[in-house]
């Protein structure tokens, strides 16, 4: 296990220097960190997290840095560092990369008057981190190949063999994998096995929610299963990618309605653990949530009193299942995935 984090650690270095050499962010990390600044891991949208580093630099004075990496690979990076990590703060796109880190015990708790700013649903029943964004899972979907009549009324229906070769999904990346931790938190090892066969079988794997997204489009694939935001990106710019495409919420509490959170934590080795919590105390707070409308990312605002963007239907309207981020089982999702040979 050792072995596999430290390659996975390896990767994320490698990967940090490309997009130090390539990115334009004015608080990307390139080469070695300065100890003197806050060094914020992120596995958020790099437009998203520079925008909330910038603001809170210019109104704190607090000198920002950002290395960049995946969930996966970043929370595993973490967790190699241990208590060495130079990290003060992690944010992700999905919490199941936090709960890694958390279950390695390297999470200080969260301040309770950041938790206090963020809707109860949107924090584990932990409290050592908490959400600063979220996402919805959909159905992206061809009208010209599939009619609404028939598509599935759940995300397990995937698993008939009557849409063999009609749907796909990004299956080796963090956002799929965090729907199937929902699948796993709701219907069980046996049932989420059995959809994870019927995935390797019937589905088109794709690169990733974009490359799903335009294959659907397209007319390649019927149906996609993808985050919301991907589209409604698309939908406000020229629509290229999903002109072709409509989207289908399975609502009742299916684990197609999952919500997925992004997360914030702060962790216990940081040597700057005031600032870090100061950062998260603004990343949730009304200014910080804002963020989210006016940057135009389409994510989800969590925070208490916060709107989102006017273009997405309400959060409360998905009705998505109750499931406690907390209780996302990451490491199992991987085993189960590559057992079912789509890792």
């Amino acid at each position: 296990m050792r072995h596999r984090i430290t390659a996975l650690a390896a990767a994320l270095a490698a990967a940090t220097t490309a997009l130090a050499a390539c990115g334009s962010g004015s608080l990307e990390a390139s080469g070695d960190l300065d100890s003197s600044k806050l060094t914020i891991y992120s596995a958020q949208h790099k437009n998203l997290t520079e925008a909330w580093g910038q603001k809170f630099q210019d109104e704190t004075g607090i000198k920002v840095q950002v290395r960049y990496g995946n969930d996966s690979s970043m929370g595993a990076q973490l967790v190699e560092e241990g208590t060495s990590s130079p990290a003060d703060v992690f944010l992700t796109e999905n919490s199941p990369a936090m709960t890694t880190v958390q279950r390695a015990g390297l999470l200080a708790p969260v301040d309770p008057a950041t938790v206090a700013q963020v809707e109860p649903q949107y924090v584990p029943s932990s409290n050592d981190w908490v959400g600063i964004a979220a996402r919805s899972t959909v159905l992206v979907y061809n009208p010209s190949k599939i009619s609404e009549a028939e598509l599935p009324a759940s995300l397990m229906d995937l698993a008939d063999p009557k849409y063999a070769g009609k749907w796909g999904a990004a299956a080796g990346g963090a956002d799929f994998q965090a729907i199937v931790s929902a699948v796993l938190a709701q219907e069980g090892e046996q049932k989420t096995e059995a959809w994870l066969k019927a995935l390797k079988s019937n589905a088109k794997v794709y690169q990733n929610n974009i490359a799903t997204m335009k294959a659907v489009n397209a007319g390649q694939s019927a149906m996609g299963v993808i985050y919301h935001y991907y589209w409604y990106r698309d939908q406000s710019l020229d629509k290229a990618s999903s002109g072709n495409t409509k989207l289908h919420y399975f609502k009742n509490e299916d684990p197609g309605a999952f919500v997925s959170l992004s997360g914030g934590g702060v962790l216990k080795s940081s040597k700057h653990a005031a600032d870090a919590q100061k950062f998260l105390a603004f990343v949730t707070s009304k200014a910080g949530q804002d963020i989210l409308r006016t940057t135009k990312v389409k994510e989800y605002a969590v925070g208490k009193g916060a709107e989102s963007d006017a273009a997405l239907p309400p959060l409360a309207s998905l009705e998505a299942p109750k499931i406690d981020p907390f209780t996302l089982n990451g490491p199992k999702v991987i085993q189960l995935m590559t057992q079912a040979g789509l890792l």
